[in-house]
Formats: structure tokens, C-alpha cells, sequence
């Protein structure tokens, strides 16, 4: 019988094999891998805002996650973000991190959202995306707006809140105490686990919006 060692040796020995045969690197198997390429069993179709079929898992070689962060037009809580969701973006966009706003609500009309992302200094920060199928709010199991995904390799590491800065609705923070989108970009961009891979987040449920 093999001991804990032998074993251990004999799993050291393939991944060598592996990154040498494949380019597979060991430290793959308990880290995050450095591409968000989905493979075609893991399509989540979407909408641009004029209406095209587009994959929202596709990014650009080199993108180590992606964000989508959901909002909707008339989402009170959703628009007070604003600023600090342009602030997240800018810290983050350069070191390879790609953000998509979502607007899953199937009322929200190309000029209103076109609309939306002037008033609120989106516009040439961030692309947006149509969902009115949800597929991509089942996909990461998003449920409100604000609500943030964090996708690397087609799955969702983190989703919830951009920060707690709202209790409840009608009860806000002066001032937020925890930043858990910009914490679990950090740890992400580290490679080291996400302290909390899920939060609740505050706002307009997205179910309301399919009635």
C-alpha cells in the first residue's frame, strides 16, 4: 500500500509532467488561473445595448477577471453608487480586470440606458450589457441591484454588496466599514482565497423587475 508520501510524489511527478507536456502550471490546481476564456458548455448569451447576441463570459486574452455589477435606471441605492463603482473601476481596469455594467430589468430600452450612463459619468468608463433573459443573474445567482459578480474561468468567485454601506433599505452607514468588491479584486489579482465569496447586497430585487 502506497504511503501518504508516495502519493504525494506520484501527484508532484504529474504536474511536472503536465506543465512541461502542456504548459499547465502546478500552482493551477489551488490558485486562480490567469484567463477568463469560457469554453462553449458555459455560454451565458447577453445583449449589447443595440441589441447584439454576444457571450458575457468572452474576454480579451490576458483578462484575469471579470466584473459585472447589476443596476437598473430608476434603482435609487444602484444610482448612489455610482461614483464609488467609477472608483473601483479605475483602481482596477489597468491591472487587467475587465467591468460590465447589467441591466437585467426587460423595460429598460436602449435610449434609457444610453440616458442612464451619461447622468451618471459611465459613459466611456464602463460597457454595459442588456440581460433581460437573466441569464447571466442565474448564472452568478445575482438577486438585487447593486449587486457585483466577480468571474474568473466562467465562475462566479465572489458575489454580493460593493461595500456595507447600506444595513437595509432606508438604514445607510455614514460611511462604509468593509469594501468587499475592491477586497476580492485584491485577492483575486493575489491569487489567494476571497475571505467572503458571498454577501448580501441591498436593493431593488431583480425579480420584481420580470413582472
Amino acid at each position: 500500500m502506497l504511503s501518504l508520501l508516495d502519493v504525494a510524489q506520484i501527484i508532484g511527478a504529474m504536474l511536472a509532467v503536465l506543465h512541461v507536456a502542456f504548459g499547465v502550471s502546478p500552482n493551477a490546481v489551488s490558485g486562480y488561473s490567469r484567463t477568463t476564456a469560457a469554453d462553449a458548455t458555459s455560454r451565458v448569451p447577453v445583449l449589447t445595448i443595440d441589441g447584439a447576441s454576444i457571450d458575457a463570459l468572452a474576454a480579451p486574452s490576458g483578462t484575469k477577471a471579470i466584473v459585472f455589477v447589476f443596476t437598473s435606471t430608476d434603482c435609487p441605492i444602484s444610482n448612489r453608487y455610482a461614483p464609488e463603482i467609477r472608483r473601483i473601476v479605475e483602481g482596477f481596469a489597468r491591472q487587467g480586470v475587465m467591468f460590465r455594467l447589467v441591466y437585467p430589468s426587460p423595460s429598460e430600452e436602449a435610449s434609457a440606458i444610453r440616458a442612464h450612463m451619461a447622468a451618471f459619468g459611465y459613459e466611456g468608463a464602463i460597457d454595459a450589457l442588456r440581460d433581460p433573459k437573466l441569464a447571466l443573474v442565474k448564472h452568478v445567482k445575482a438577486t438585487v441591484t447593486p449587486e457585483a459578480a466577480v468571474v474568473v474561468n466562467g465562475r462566479a468567485v465572489y458575489v454580493g454588496r460593493i461595500d456595507d454601506r447600506y444595513v437595509d433599505l432606508g438604514l445607510e452607514r455614514p460611511a462604509p466599514t468593509t469594501h468587499d468588491l475592491a477586497d476580492a479584486l485584491t485577492a483575486v489579482l493575489a491569487g489567494k482565497p476571497i475571505a467572503r465569496a458571498t454577501t448580501q447586497a441591498v436593493g431593488c430585487f431583480i425579480a420584481d423587475f420580470a413582472r
